[in-house]
């Protein structure tokens, strides 16, 4: 809890926090304004290809996209080091848009959660830790991973918000999945809204590598998804040439034929269902953690966790590991989907441990 109690601490003496009940919730408020500052000056954060590099980070993440057969890419992605101004932070997203806005979608959220998640977490920090009466040591008592999740939940349900009111998106039928995961030292907190997934490599007993899935794919033939949308009247089935493709339909119409039960924009179906609530959980890392794969389903449509973390693993450089991994998805495509369109396809693989100097993030997009 170190990066917490510094971090509230050095707020406290920039701000020369007073004792006292009537004080407390203003000081409070001006910390988390204090905080967020950096975050929204931060501009880089909108720029293409979603990247915020520092020097001498310790964090290496390896970045990759191809364009699928449908069109434009409507995957974007993000990596924000030294996330909140803590050098043990980093922030990264995938983001899978659909629909005919699905790419304005998918980087307006991924450009807007960042800054407006690092507020709200900054925010409940300095409120919970000023509670009247206590010292300032009482921060040691917060669980990390609870401020994280109402911060996530929090932001969501704003984005989601604000996306619908946007003046210049059309998000009716558009939308877009956000698989986010927060690195805080040695804790990993996964958010994710749809179905992109999540896949820790971890070291066995007789040293292989092997995956741990961290989130859930929300498909809408999921039961309890099943159940919140025929419960809003909304309809779940397959397409005769789609045989176990399930998607959400509204109750008297054959559209949109949504392929997730959970998304930001896609309005058309919000009363039927469909949910931007994410689910958010925690791992913390080990030193027999080896890696994250946070991959959009393109990846997973056509190729095992297994598969991945061998690609991952045996890829000769970290800084081309994304690249292998989405080469050989593409590969499995041509293979097991032969006359199906392919699917945009995006990876981002975080290693958790250094194994050399500080080697660059590595982005390439095709």
């Amino acid at each position: 809890m170190e990066h917490l109690s510094s971090l509230f601490n050095g707020l406290a003496r920039s701000l020369s926090i007073r004792k006292g009940k009537n004080c407390e919730i203003d000081v409070g408020r001006e910390a988390a304004e204090a905080m967020t500052k950096d975050a929204k000056r931060n501009d880089l954060i909108l720029r293409s290809p979603g990247i915020v590099n520092v020097d001498g980070s310790k964090n290496f993440a390896s970045i990759f996209s191809k364009r699928g057969k449908k069109g434009v890419n409507q995957d974007c992605f993000i990596v924000w080091e030294e996330f909140g101004c803590q050098a043990d932070m980093i922030f990264c997203g995938v983001f899978d848009g659909h629909g005919p806005w699905g790419h304005f979608v998918a980087k307006e959220v991924r450009n807007s959660m960042p800054a407006s998640l690092l507020c709200n977490w900054q925010e409940i920090v300095a409120l919970t830790s000023l509670d009247p009466g206590c010292e300032v040591e009482s921060i040691k008592k917060l669980h990390p991973f609870d401020i994280w999740k109402e911060s996530y939940i929090k932001t969501c349900a704003a984005i989601d918000q604000e996306l619908e009111q946007h003046p210049r998106i059309d998000s009716y039928y558009s939308g877009t999945t956000a698989l986010t995961i927060v690195r805080q030292g040695e804790l990993i907190v996964i958010a994710n809204v749809g179905d992109s997934r999540a896949v820790l490599a971890t070291t066995s007993d007789d040293g292989s590598l092997v995956p741990v899935q961290l989130t859930i794919d929300f498909k809408p033939n999921l039961p309890q998804e099943a159940e919140r949308i025929t419960q809003c009247r909304g309809r779940v089935f397959c397409l005769k040439d789609e045989p176990g493709v399930h998607r959400v339909w509204l109750p008297e119409e054959e559209t949109p034929g949504l392929a997730m039960s959970r998304a930001f924009g896609d309005y058309c179906v919000k009363d039927y269902g469909i949910v931007s609530v994410p689910e958010v959980t925690q791992r913390n890392i080990t030193s027999r953690d080896q890696f994250v794969v946070l991959a959009t389903d393109g990846v997973w449509d056509v190729i095992s966790n297994q598969e991945a973390v061998d690609v991952v693993s045996a890829t000769p450089e970290r800084a081309k590991s994304a690249k292998w991994l989405v080469e050989y998805a593409g590969s499995a495509w041509r293979r097991k989907k032969c006359g199906i369109a392919m699917d945009d396809i995006s990876a981002i693989c975080l290693f958790l441990h250094p194994s050399s100097p500080h080697e660059p993030v590595d982005s390439v997009s095709l």
